[in-house]
Order: structure tokens, then C-alpha cells, then sequence
């Protein structure tokens, strides 16, 4: 997996201060998406397990107390990706008490594949759904566009 952005300190992508990654990859290639640079598999630098320490690090850092992690893109449930996301949620899960996890996918929850299920199984807060450029609204939290929904999983 590759990703082309890190932020350890947002307060922009989900509730909350947090630690986001943007990570490389999304088939959607939605018009308008504002992230167009992610789109490629190959496009960034690649996941690390040294990137995976420091998100962990970062969300137990206690001088700047995080709420939990937001993962964007790019896709993070694109198929290439699901493996990498699914180890670095379970990791998120077992070391850092009490942090939620937020991740947007162009992929509807009703089309998800088993290994992709996987995954949301594992996360508190799912935005599903293309960005549709004809539905965009600048008024909606957490989404572009209103055919987007904000599942509350856990």
C-alpha cells in the first residue's frame, strides 16, 4: 500500500482532533473528487512499518490527546489496500483504548466484498458512497455529496 499524505494532528477529517492518512488508489475516479493525485496505486510513497508506529505512537502521544484515526484517500478499501488498513484498524484496535476510526470509501456498505466487511467490522464511523458532483453540498458534515451516508457502526 502506498499513501501520499500523513497528518498526526487534524482537526478537519472527523470529530475531534485526530491522526488521518490519505492513503494511494481509488477505481472510482468520481468528477470533482479533490483528491485526483491519489488515484493511482503507484502514486505516493509507500506504507511502512515504520508509518504504522508512528500513527500508533502518535495516537497515544498524551501531549496532544487525539479522539482517533480518519482514513481517506485514494481509497482505503480498495481491494490492494484492504489488507494493510485491516492490519494497521486491528492494531489501532489492541494499543490505542478508547480511539475511534473513521474511514471514507467510494464503495457502498451493501457492495462490499467479505474481505472488505472485514474491515468495517472493525470501525466506529463508515462514509460510503461516490462523490457525485451533481449532488455536491458544501452544507453537509463528513460527506461532499448528499448521496454519501455516515454510518454510525459502533
Amino acid at each position: 500500500m502506498n499513501y501520499h499524505q500523513y497528518y498526526p494532528v487534524d482537526i478537519v477529517n472527523g470529530p475531534g482532533t485526530r491522526c488521518t492518512l490519505f492513503v494511494s488508489g481509488c477505481i472510482h475516479e468520481c468528477r470533482g473528487c479533490y483528491n485526483k493525485s491519489t488515484w493511482r496505486l503507484d502514486s505516493g510513497v509507500p506504507f511502512t512499518q515504520a508509518m504504522e508506529n508512528r500513527i500508533i505512537a502518535d495516537l497515544n502521544d498524551t501531549r496532544i490527546k487525539r479522539q482517533g484515526l480518519s482514513l481517506s484517500g485514494g481509497d482505503p478499501l480498495h481491494p490492494r489496500n484492504v489488507p494493510e488498513i485491516l492490519r494497521l484498524i486491528t492494531r489501532v484496535r489492541a494499543e490505542c483504548q478508547g480511539k475511534d476510526i473513521w474511514l471514507w470509501t467510494g464503495y457502498r456498505i451493501d457492495e462490499l466484498t467479505a474481505a472488505q466487511r472485514e474491515v468495517v467490522d472493525r470501525i466506529n464511523v463508515l462514509i460510503d458512497g461516490k462523490f457525485v458532483q451533481d449532488l455536491k453540498d458544501p452544507a453537509l458534515i463528513w460527506r461532499g455529496s448528499s448521496n454519501q451516508v455516515v454510518h454510525h457502526l459502533r
